[in-house]
């Protein structure tokens, strides 16, 4: 009976110290679990649809419709769950063959064999520039002999020539008078039996999500930088700021001295009896 080797002896040996390799969306992932944050959490904060983070999240990048738009998306991303985007968009161009080169320059002889000609005087323009200048002259000469002729006429009558013309009345001009602007401290005072909160983009622009206390929505859109919006309930608003770091916070009538950072997601509730974070 001869020995042989058995079917499993003859795998191939498998180093168990090798890592996996690095993968976009594998990072993307984690780092939303981390954040507690949901896809559903991520699409709203970003408005990436939610197939297409689901793709990304698996390495599948086809859906986003190209290469600039998938490094578009990657960075979004990043950033909403609090992730340098800059390792994996590096990772993105090694693994699918970098940027596009730029477009080269158009080489200098293009340039020079466009130049116009160069042409010699036009004496014919500069003939008839010369009769037009001397014709002038001789027309204001006899203009001016005319004026003086007058001038003399109304001495010899004993008319006083002053040889000074009457200035004009100054006229007083009044500017229309402004209303100071507010500022951003200054805004109205709240009602008593209600909670007022108003969200101003003063360092930039951010999604903006409000609903009131039975959970219906309020708003659900981005303010641009110098935008405000003022929300109202009679027990609670519930708010979500895609980037609170650039968003000013008055809650029934005064401003809150927050810390938000760049790019932060924050969940907000306040009441009648703030401000102070709900």
């Amino acid at each position: 009976m001869s020995i042989g080797n058995s079917p499993e002896d003859e795998r191939p040996f498998e180093d168990p110290s090798e890592e996996a390799p690095f993968s976009i969306g594998r990072a993307l992932q984690q780092a939303r679990i981390a954040a507690g944050l949901t896809v559903g959490d991520v699409s709203t904060a970003t408005r990436v649809r939610i197939v297409i983070i689901h793709a990304i999240e698996a390495d599948d990048f086809a859906p986003c419709g190209g290469d600039v738009y998938a490094r578009g998306h990657i960075r979004t991303l990043a950033r909403a769950v609090h992730l340098d985007p800059a390792p994996l968009i590096e990772r993105y161009d090694a693994t699918h063959g970098g940027r596009p080169a730029p477009t080269p320059a158009a080489p200098l002889f293009e340039a020079e064999r466009i130049r116009p000609e160069r042409r010699g005087p036009n004496w014919t323009a500069a003939m008839v520039a010369a009769i037009v200048a001397v014709v002038g002259f001789v027309g204001f000469t006899a203009f001016k002999g005319g004026d003086d002729g007058a001038s003399k006429e109304q001495v010899a009558e004993g008319t006083p020539s002053t040889g000074k013309t009457a200035s004009p009345t100054p006229k007083t001009d009044k500017s229309a008078d402004k209303t100071p602007e507010p500022s951003d401290s200054a805004i109205a005072a709240a009602p008593q039996d209600k909670v007022t909160v108003q969200v101003s983009a003063t360092d930039g622009r951010s999604w903006i999500s409000a609903k009131d206390h039975n959970g219906r929505l309020i708003f659900d859109g981005f303010l641009k930088q110098g935008d405000s919006k003022t929300f109202q309930d009679s027990e609670k608003i519930n708010l979500i700021l895609g980037d609170a770091g650039a968003i000013d916070l008055f809650v029934n009538g005064k401003k809150l001295n927050d810390d938000f950072q760049p790019g932060a997601v924050e969940r907000l509730t306040y009441t009648k009896g703030d401000p102070q974070v709900g």
